[in-house]
């Protein structure tokens, strides 16, 4: 029985994970995103209730913001249910994944937990930590002043420098700050110079008051952009004629390089192949890092069907994820094949169209006999309908029951309704993944969804990622 309860434990938590890492409560190309919330929501709910401590350590995972976020609001929000060890062990994870989350994430939080009520002890302290320890609190103050308003409020803290108060608070200002970015934004309300001299999301907002074209705007706002504005404004940019905004594409993330390479249309990624490619191949190597050519024998099976095409919201995700895989497994591996399921071989033209064969591109994969075979699908084998689950599992109970060729299928979708990512087979593992770069960590978790090991080991090496995560000795 403690067995049987033990393999329910490992499932519900790995199920979790998968959710954890892919789902946004967002529409997806099957699901609406009411129903995505509702199937998350409930997923949450249940692993507070009934496995806090691995709960709380998926915080250790990579999972993406969203569900962080919603994870440390669980926490928060029970605090009373809690022990003091758990506590303090959710402490240290909380403190950890607010870190490394991004500023707005977290006053996105903050905002939730004053709106939901809950302004315990232990959440006061939380944002007071996180708000300490702001590398430059007046930056924030000027770029995410409504949310470092309510953060201060909602756990009655006062800003140390008695400026930064008057400035968030007062209604009349003073004629003059001593802190600079302060002075800069009071000086851009009149002159335009000063404008320039702000974070670009605020500088936006007085350049449209004043009525100043865009691209004079992207031209001179150009040198005060983040890496990421400027892999977004790129292309808007080159379209308004402000040349000067310029993404240097080889330092960009793999998955969010890709998510770009895509958007572009055909005729341009024909005519900067060499410098896209260049930049795809420069992301990936990042990627692997060590373990570069460390992989053998790998053969990808990557779907490029219709489905891929995501949503309006998730606009080519699943496309982006399965492109920025190819890459990253070409740099893994010592020798690598890439068998898309539209029948391509020209990576970066992939575009989303038609069924997915993913049974015979599957059997092709199994025809070179690789060291690993790696399937990034959302797992809606349709040409014919099933003929991958039952390759798969013919491989696996007849062919190669000794496992000699590595399986695993990796899915970018989260599929509501099973509360889970849509799986191809019982017999070989299935991960969810977000971004590509993630890939390495996501295939060793893959193995305990593989069914020999049980809720011991995994407990063991969420216990590992945690001590990793947070700096603690084992």
């Amino acid at each position: 029985m403690e067995t049987l309860r033990e393999l329910v434990a490992a499932e519900d938590v790995l199920l979790f994970v998968n959710a954890a890492i892919t789902a946004t409560g967002q529409r997806e190309f099957h699901t609406g995103a009411r129903e995505q919330q509702l199937s998350l929501d409930f997923l949450h709910a249940y692993m507070l209730g009934n496995y806090r401590d691995l709960y709380a350590a998926a915080l250790a995972l990579d999972i993406n913001d969203h569900n962080a976020a919603l994870i440390i609001h669980g926490l928060l929000a029970s605090g009373g249910d809690a022990t003091a060890g758990q506590r303090r062990s959710e402490g240290q994870l909380i403190a950890r994944r607010l870190a490394v989350l991004p500023p707005q994430r977290v006053y996105r939080l903050f905002r939730a937990l004053r709106k939901a009520g809950v302004n315990n002890r232990r959440t006061r302290a939380v944002i007071r930590d996180w708000i300490a320890a702001r590398p430059d609190l007046a930056f924030d103050a000027v770029k995410y002043r409504g949310g470092l308003k309510d953060a201060l409020r909602h756990a009655h803290l006062q800003p140390a420098a008695d400026e930064l108060g008057t400035f968030l608070f007062s209604g009349r200002l003073p004629a003059r700050f001593a802190t600079p970015i302060l002075e800069t934004w009071r000086r851009a309300h009149y002159e335009q110079a000063a404008v320039y001299e702000l974070p670009y999301t605020v500088a936006e907002g007085f350049a449209a008051r004043r009525g100043v074209a865009r691209a004079d705007f992207l031209e001179r706002i150009a040198p005060r952009l983040t890496r990421l504005e400027q892999l977004r404004l790129q292309e808007s940019g080159r379209s308004e004629g402000a040349d000067s905004v310029r993404a240097a594409l080889g330092r960009m993330p793999l998955t969010r390089l890709a998510t770009y390479v895509l958007a572009l249309p055909p005729s341009d990624r024909v005519a900067r192949r060499a410098e896209l490619t260049s930049a795809l191949r420069t992301a990936a190597r990042r990627a692997a890092g060590a373990q570069q050519g460390s992989w053998g024998r790998v053969a990808a099976v990557l779907d490029d069907s219709y489905s891929a095409s995501g949503s309006g919201q998730k606009r080519r995700r699943p496309l982006a994820v399965a492109l920025a895989c190819h890459y990253l497994l070409q740099a893994l591996a010592a020798e690598y094949t890439p068998l898309w399921t539209s029948g391509s071989d020209d990576a970066l033209l992939s575009r989303p169209f038609g069924a997915t064969p993913l049974g015979r591109r599957i059997i092709d994969a199994l025809d070179i006999a690789p060291d690993r075979i790696l399937i990034v699908s959302d797992g809606w084998d349709n040409a014919p309908p099933g003929l991958a689950a039952e390759v798969l599992r013919i491989w696996r109970t007849r062919l190669d029951p000794d496992r000699r060729t590595s399986i695993v299928h990796l899915n970018p979708v989260y599929d509501a309704e099973d509360f889970d990512v849509r799986r191809l087979s019982p017999t070989v593992p299935t991960a969810g993944v977000r971004d590509a770069e993630d890939l390495p960590a996501l295939v060793e978790l893959a193995a305990f969804a593989d069914g020999r090991t049980g809720l011991p080991e995994l407990t063991r090496h969420l216990e590992a990622r945690t001590a990793q995560f947070t700096g603690r000795p084992t």
